[in-house]
């Protein structure tokens, strides 16, 4: 009898060890960017719910892809946009944004727009019906605080239904509703959601290009 308790008690030991395993594990996955501007420091954290954008993130950071470019469409009250590999030591004024490592992204669409998401670009409609996200190119959204009237307007015939969470979230922070439903939101910002605002801030040409560049730095925390 003895032994039996003590295998059982070792069984135990050994299944609530896995346990615990299992859960550090788990919460070891969560992907942080931290994303370096002259204007300060972001920390971005990726979603599991859009894995597609999720690992192709990663991959492209630790390939140091983002190093030096910049973000090179500005628009106060919007986004900001970036990740045009084309945009390192671009000449000033040089149009940017059609740049990428040559493939697109499945759309991976479901998450909404507030104030510090981390969004695919993409091309339009007409020329993309299936919604595909760039390569590389993502947006930051700054967006505006919006009641749930004027979201209801700004998604009317999308069909998509929000919680009275998201709706007060967006009366608080603010976002860009108008959005959801046709880009991929596949991270946030949680960190630095100031340091949108500093780039929004600065004057920009009439392309929505900064007047002085901001380059970023991209890592994994």
């Amino acid at each position: 009898m003895s032994l039996t308790i003590k295998n059982m008690n070792y069984k135990m030991l050994v299944f609530w060890l896995a346990i615990f395993s299992l859960s550090a594990c788990s919460r070891s996955q969560e992907t942080i960017l931290i994303i370096e501007t002259p204007m300060g420091k972001m920390k971005a954290r990726l979603f599991d719910s859009t894995p597609k954008h999720k690992a192709n993130m990663i991959k492209l950071v630790k390939e140091g892809f983002y190093n030096g470019t910049l973000f090179h469409r500005v628009i106060p009250n919007f986004m900001i946009q970036g990740g045009d590999p084309e945009s390192k030591k671009a000449a000033a004024g040089m149009i940017l944004g059609n740049g990428g490592p040559g493939y697109t992204i499945p759309a991976e669409i479901g998450k909404f727009h507030f104030k510090g998401a981390l969004a695919a670009a993409r091309l339009g409609d007409a020329v993309n019906p299936k919604k595909e996200s760039s390569g590389s190119q993502f947006y930051i959204v700054q967006g505006q605080p919006a009641d749930a009237n004027n979201i209801s307007i700004m998604t009317a015939g999308k069909n998509i239904l929000y919680s009275q969470a998201d709706l007060e979230k967006y009366a608080k922070i603010g976002g860009t509703p108008f959005l959801d439903g046709g880009y991929t939101v596949f991270g946030e910002v949680f960190e630095g959601l100031d340091v949108i605002d500093k780039i929004t801030a600065v004057e920009c040409n009439a392309a929505n290009r900064p007047m002085t560049d901001i380059p970023m730095k991209i890592s994994i925390q």
